[in-house]
């Protein structure tokens, strides 16, 4: 039997049985430790009618969902750069509308729940980290953050000429062929299943539990909505963070990609969207996947 690894000055080349004790009791994790709760809250049930629906409403305000009833959420919110759903609102008001949708987000999550939230940064004079504005807010709404994935989408980048100075030293640009997918916690970094099973394969669970994802972005003119992220990635998410028939939402659902991957995954969902066009869509492409699939509305 090969003995454990542990915490080395060097580093290990892998990590079996690892011992990362003397890690987590250093100076840099003793104010960070007590963060984690050890009471799991009892969960609520959310009313069987706002199951598999699509709210057109506010998120800042999801009044139909009972505290402690979502077991994950999984969403990119709108980037406020001009797109057509857009409201051109300043750093500080969008900011404010994350935060407040955020903390709506951790009161309707269970202990354990999870939040995955798709962002690009966006600019260039200067340059605007949204992922880690987000990162403040959800830490200081006491989140405990988990992790991040890059989702690496340089398959389907395109022809981008963005560069700035050609060659030159003077002012290159460097152009994003990438996303976040920031990973946070409710309290707990571990889950109770309630007896529902796991519904990932080994394969899957080695390899999306890698921090870089590469699938191809999704075409906005087929989907029909200017900013819809591919079905690849909340197919992904629900398979490594939910268990079946788990309920997942998603508070800025847009075309529905949230929707569908759950329903595809036996799982259920909620969804949110002020623009009623959008709303309409998604409730359309929900729709007529149920109906091709004779899947049963729950």
């Amino acid at each position: 039997m090969k003995k454990g690894t542990k915490t080395s000055s060097f580093g290990v080349s892998a990590r079996l049985s690892h011992d990362s004790s003397k890690f987590y009791d250093s100076n840099l994790y003793k104010k960070l430790s007590s963060k984690e709760k050890e009471e799991f809250k009892e969960e609520s049930s959310i009313p069987q009618q706002y199951l598999n629906k699509v709210f057109c409403s506010s998120s800042e305000n999801m009044k139909e969902l009972p505290d402690n009833s979502v077991h994950l959420m999984i969403t990119s919110p709108p980037y406020n750069v001009g797109k057509e759903y857009d409201k051109d609102l300043s750093l500080d008001e969008y900011l404010t509308l994350l935060r407040n949708v955020l903390k709506e987000t951790h009161r309707v999550l269970v202990t354990g729940g999870r939040v995955c939230i798709n962002v690009a940064n966006i600019g260039r004079k200067p340059y605007i980290p949204l992922h880690a504005y987000i990162i403040k807010i959800m830490l200081d709404l006491g989140f405990l953050m988990r992790g991040e994935l890059i989702w690496d989408k340089s398959s389907s980048a395109g022809t981008s000429t963005a560069w700035g100075s050609w060659k030159s030293a003077k002012n290159p640009v460097i152009r994003d062929v990438h996303e976040y997918i920031l990973i946070f916690s409710k309290d707990s970094f571990g889950r109770i299943n309630g007896h529902k099973p796991d519904t990932i394969t080994k394969e899957d669970f080695l390899e999306l539990t890698k921090s870089i994802w590469s699938f191809p972005a999704v075409s906005a003119k087929k989907v029909g909505h200017p900013a819809p992220f591919p079905e690849e990635l909340p197919r992904r998410l629900i398979q490594l963070y939910s268990f079946r028939e788990d309920i997942i939402l998603d508070p800025f659902i847009g075309s529905g990609q949230t929707a569908l991957a759950a329903l595809k995954l036996n799982r259920f969902f909620v969804g949110y969207d002020i623009e009623e066009k959008y709303c309409k869509l998604a409730e359309k492409r929900i729709h007529n996947f149920i109906f091709q699939r004779s899947i049963p509305e729950y």
